[in-house]
């Protein structure tokens, strides 16, 4: 639950926005209804990691496909199960500007740490309009926001208008997902001293020591879940250390940089497939395979065939990956 004051939410970012944080999916059951019980596995599994935080209903979530009512419930899940102890984010982005207040407001009130917001999509197409409806939401909640860049949302902001965005005192720092590595570091360089930034893949870790900067938290993604296993927590153990700026190349090429590998290959091969869509896809069929609640994609998107599936499968498997073959049973 947030324990701080508006003009204090700089302050507390940085002291909590550390070490990996996760992006949770959201399951549905067969009736590709909401399935409660399963995302509450999940996040008790996820917190098992290590993981520092969660955030929920972002581009992973598929806020996109659930109904308003939805988004609320999955908050409030992720709230309960959070039960105080573990970080929370919500996302609240929004094409409707009264819909977006309604989600920050609940999250407040049933105490969410941290907001999530990106561009709204399909009417805006300038910076200016993103540093205004990013101050309409901070103007209107007590919460710090986190800005998240990510070319899903129509617009990528330049360093210069993430700078701009910044501006209010409880916008906290960038999710900087471009995937420009040049924005990235740009991003990093121009106001990584003020604001919290953070890039959402490992690499940036090794680019921090070249550069002066230093990223303190992975904010977020779903490699968590993906690599690891409660006794195996090789990728959690790695971004929490490499978020204090101790990089231990020797120990990621041992223990993650197989299994990175894998979903390298299958990242933009996915993302192509769905032309330029995030691989919800993807992270639903290796959610899967670790064992834990999925169900397919809401349409537009579609699941895996049973060829991809099977491949998947067998490209995890020989590298050691300890999953459940499903496919290829």
């Amino acid at each position: 639950m947030a324990n701080y004051d508006k003009q204090d939410a700089q302050e507390w970012a940085w002291k909590n926005l550390k070490g990996q944080w996760t992006t949770l999916m959201t399951p549905f059951g067969k009736d590709n209804e909401l399935d409660e019980q399963g995302l509450r596995q999940n996040i008790k599994h996820i917190r098992s990691l290590g993981t520092k935080g969660g955030g929920c209903t972002w581009g992973m979530g598929e806020f996109w496909s659930l109904e308003l009512e939805e988004r609320f419930n999955v908050m409030e899940i992720l709230s309960d199960e959070a039960r105080g102890n573990w970080l929370t984010a919500a996302h609240v982005t929004h094409t409707s500007y009264k819909d977006m207040l309604n989600l920050a407001k609940y999250a407040e009130e049933i105490g969410i740490d941290l907001l999530i917001l990106a561009a709204p999509y399909f009417a805006t197409k300038t910076e200016k309009q993103v540093v205004e409806y990013t101050e309409l939401l901070a103007n209107n909640t007590n919460l710090a926001i986190m800005f998240y860049n990510s070319p899903q949302f129509g617009i990528v902001m330049s360093p210069e208008g993430l700078k701009e965005v910044c501006k209010p005192s409880n916008v906290v720092g960038v999710k900087e997902a471009s995937f420009n590595q040049q924005i990235s570091l740009d991003t990093h360089m121009l106001i990584g001293k003020e604001k919290v930034i953070s890039t959402p893949d490992e690499w940036i870790y090794f680019k921090q020591e070249e550069l002066g900067f230093h990223q303190q938290v992975m904010f977020a993604n779903t490699s968590d879940w993906r690599f690891d296993t409660k006794e195996n927590n090789y990728y959690v153990q790695f971004i929490n250390k490499a978020s204090e700026g101790l990089i231990d190349k020797k120990f990621y090429d041992t223990h993650v940089k197989a299994v990175k590998e894998v979903s390298d290959k299958w990242w933009p091969r996915t993302v192509q497939k769905f032309g330029g869509v995030l691989p919800v896809t993807l992270c639903k069929y290796w959610s899967e395979l670790m064992g834990m609640a999925a169900g397919d994609p809401r349409p537009p998107l579609t699941p895996f065939d049973h060829t991809e599936k099977l491949e998947l499968e067998n490209d995890l498997l020989a590298i050691g990956h300890p999953i459940k073959q499903i496919a290829g049973a």
